[in-house]
């Protein structure tokens, strides 16, 4: 790949994924971020990374960071300030797309945010999808499903032997690699045209709690206690609704026939997650 590629949000998680599958496969990137003096910039712009500052309440300076480019990466986020604050986030980015010519953007969403589920910020995401497709742009919308990284905010508790998981010890939970995202993401900015305004939901695996644990204990080689508990019981509005939907089914990925039309990513299983990524957190 030889495109320019600008990734809003490059010192974050699944920025930083992009970023990293776009240097990999040989293009320049302008890694967009609030600060371009923190030391994930630092480290971006020491990787041979373009770095600059942008914000999302200032249109203008995200239009500036996106010019020039021949396509460009973007994401929301409802966890700081809320859903509402989301879809303006995104008005702000599609604004700024648009009056940058940006040639084609790629936009994360959330899997299943097009189904109407009622998740507060699975619906906040699908009003920004229905913005961009009004927006005039060249798009792709890219739904990640539920992240293996979510695993490393109960570290502590794994070195105790002990996951917990407010779902059903046998509900299959279909799951994504952040480097498959970044893969996923890197793929469709090199060769846009045959899923321009497409909306495609990707997952790598679907373990279940149990099949999770067991992995765990394996690969860790010491026993892991699986406890579940009922998603009712979560406070979070958002994070109860959330886990509710997926212990009733949850994400709907054709995982089989996705990874057939794109072989290319290599797609991660959780337990290659597990060695690659977690074993070394807990050794």
């Amino acid at each position: 790949m030889t495109g320019h590629f600008a990734v809003l949000g490059a010192t974050g998680a699944q920025g930083g994924a992009v970023v990293r599958a776009l240097l990999d496969s040989g293009a320049t990137v302008r890694g967009i971020t609030r600060r371009t003096d923190s030391g994930a910039a630092q480290r971006l712009a020491a990787a041979g990374v373009e770095v600059v500052a942008a914000d999302l309440a200032d249109e203008a300076s995200v239009a500036g960071a996106f010019t020039g480019v021949d396509g460009a990466y973007a994401l929301t986020t409802p966890f700081e300030d809320g859903p509402e604050a989301e879809i303006a986030q995104g008005r702000t980015i599609l604004d700024a797309a648009v009056a940058a010519q940006v040639p084609h953007l790629v936009f994360s969403s959330v899997a299943d945010a097009d189904q109407h589920t009622g998740i507060p910020h699975f619906d906040s995401k699908a009003a920004v999808e229905a913005a961009l497709a009004q927006s005039g742009l060249s798009y792709t919308i890219v739904g990640p499903s539920y992240f293996y990284d979510n695993m490393l905010g109960g570290l502590d508790g794994l070195k105790a032997g002990v996951f917990e998981l407010p779902l059903p010890a046998d509900a299959p939970l279909q799951q994504l690699s952040r480097r498959d995202l970044g893969r996923f993401v890197a793929a469709v900015l090199n060769d846009p045209g045959p899923v321009r305004g497409a909306r495609i939901d990707i997952a790598s695996d679907e373990p279940t709690g149990r099949q999770m644990t067991a992995a765990l204990s394996e690969v860790l080689g010491r026993p892991v206690e699986l406890v579940t508990r009922d998603p009712a019981l979560i406070a979070s509005d958002d994070m109860r609704a959330m886990f509710t939907f997926l212990a009733a089914g949850g994400y709907t990925v054709e995982i089989a026939a996705l990874h057939a039309r794109y072989p290319q990513i290599g797609w991660q299983s959780f337990t290659d997650w597990l060695e690659t990524d977690l074993r070394p957190l807990l050794s």
